[in-house]
C-alpha cells in the first residue's frame, strides 16, 4: 500500500526571498553611494530652513553673506535740512554762530537792532576808508566780531622778520587810522602774535619778548600824536598761544604771525540798547505797544547820541 503524501502546509511565500536579497543589495549600494559623498553643513541648515518655512514652522534663518547692493539709486546724496517738528512748547535755542537766544524779536527790538548795527557799519566803514590800500594788498584786514571790531595786521610789510621794529610805511598808516579810532567808543586792546618757532636773539629772549614789543611798537605810534587816550588802550603779548590756523607750513605761520588791534564797543553798545530802549517808550504809543515807525538818523562820529 502506497504512503500518502504529507499535507502541504501554509508557508512564506518564494518571492519573500527574491525581494529581500534586492533589498539587501540596495542598501549596500546607497550605503556606499553616501560612503563616497561630502554634506555642506551650511547649505544643509539652508534647505533644512526653507523646508520648515514651508510646513509652518517660522524660525531666524542667519544670512550666509552679507547683503549687498547691486543697483544704487543715486551715485551721489546730498541730505537736505530737516524740518522742524512742530511741538506744543517754547524752546531756546543757541548755536556757536549765533550765540544769541533765537527767540522772537518785537518791532521795537528789531529797530533797536538794527540801529546798533548801523553804528557798527559806520565804524568799520570809517575804518575801511582809511586802510583802503593795505586791505586791498592783503596787509591788513577788518572784520567785525559781535560788538567787537577786529584789525588784523599781517607781519609782511609791517615788522622785518624777528624784529619789532614797524616800517615807515606802516608807521604813516597807524598815525592816519589814531584820530578815527579816536572818535570811537570803546577799549582798545592791541595783541602781539608769532608762530611756534622759538626765537632767542640778544634783543628777544622768546617769542613772549618779540610779540610784546611789536603790540608794544604799536600802541606807541598810535599814542604818537596823543589823539588817542592811552587810558583806552592795553598791550598783550601772546607768543604762539592764539593761533589762527594750525602751525603746520611756512604759509601757516605766516598767518599767524601778526598784530591784532580789538576795538571792544560791548559796554558802549549795551548802554545805546537802554537808551534806544528809553527813546522807545517815550515815543508816541509807546506805552499802548502800538509804536509809531522811528527814523534813526546817523549821527557825526564821535558823538554817542541818535536822534529819533
Amino acid at each position: 500500500m502506497e504512503d500518502l503524501p504529507e499535507e502541504e502546509k501554509p508557508g512564506i511565500p518564494a518571492w519573500v526571498v527574491t525581494f529581500a536579497d534586492l533589498m539587501s543589495l540596495l542598501m549596500c549600494f546607497f550605503v556606499l553611494l553616501l560612503s563616497f559623498s561630502e554634506i555642506d553643513a551650511q547649505k544643509f541648515k539652508q534647505i533644512a530652513g526653507e523646508l520648515s518655512q514651508a510646513f509652518g514652522v517660522q524660525r531666524d534663518v542667519p544670512a550666509l553673506e552679507i547683503p549687498q547692493g547691486t543697483s544704487p539709486i543715486f551715485d551721489k546724496f546730498s541730505p537736505a535740512p530737516p524740518e522742524p517738528t512742530v511741538l506744543d512748547e517754547v524752546r531756546q535755542t543757541t548755536t556757536t554762530e549765533a550765540p544769541e537766544l533765537e527767540t522772537l524779536k518785537s518791532p521795537e527790538e528789531t529797530a533797536v537792532a538794527e540801529a546798533v548795527q548801523e553804528q557798527m557799519d559806520e565804524h568799520v566803514d570809517s575804518l575801511l576808508a582809511v586802510l583802503e590800500q593795505p586791505v586791498t594788498e592783503g596787509r591788513i584786514s577788518v572784520s567785525q566780531d559781535q560788538t567787537r571790531i577786529v584789525i588784523r595786521i599781517e607781519e609782511k610789510g609791517s615788522f622785518p622778520s624777528g624784529s619789532a621794529d614797524v616800517t615807515y610805511d606802516f608807521e604813516g598808516l597807524l598815525l592816519d587810522m589814531a584820530p578815527v579810532l579816536a572818535d570811537m567808543p570803546g577799549d582798545i586792546a592791541i595783541e602781539g602774535h608769532t608762530d611756534d618757532l622759538p626765537i632767542r636773539t640778544s634783543q628777544f629772549a622768546s617769542n613772549w619778548n618779540l610779540s610784546a614789543a611789536r603790540a608794544a611798537a604799536v600802541a606807541n605810534v598810535l599814542l604818537a600824536r596823543q589823539q588817542l587816550e592811552a587810558e583806552r588802550v592795553k598791550v598783550t603779548g601772546m607768543a604762539d598761544t592764539g593761533p589762527r590756523v594750525p602751525n603746520t607750513s611756512a604759509a601757516n605761520r605766516a598767518k599767524n604771525r601778526r598784530v591784532e588791534i580789538i576795538l571792544d564797543l560791548a559796554e558802549h553798545v549795551e548802554e545805546e540798547v537802554i537808551r534806544l530802549r528809553e527813546l522807545i517808550k517815550a515815543a508816541p504809543g509807546g506805552e499802548d505797544g502800538q509804536l509809531m515807525e522811528p527814523t534813526i538818523e546817523p549821527v557825526p562820529a564821535g558823538n554817542n547820541s541818535l536822534t529819533w
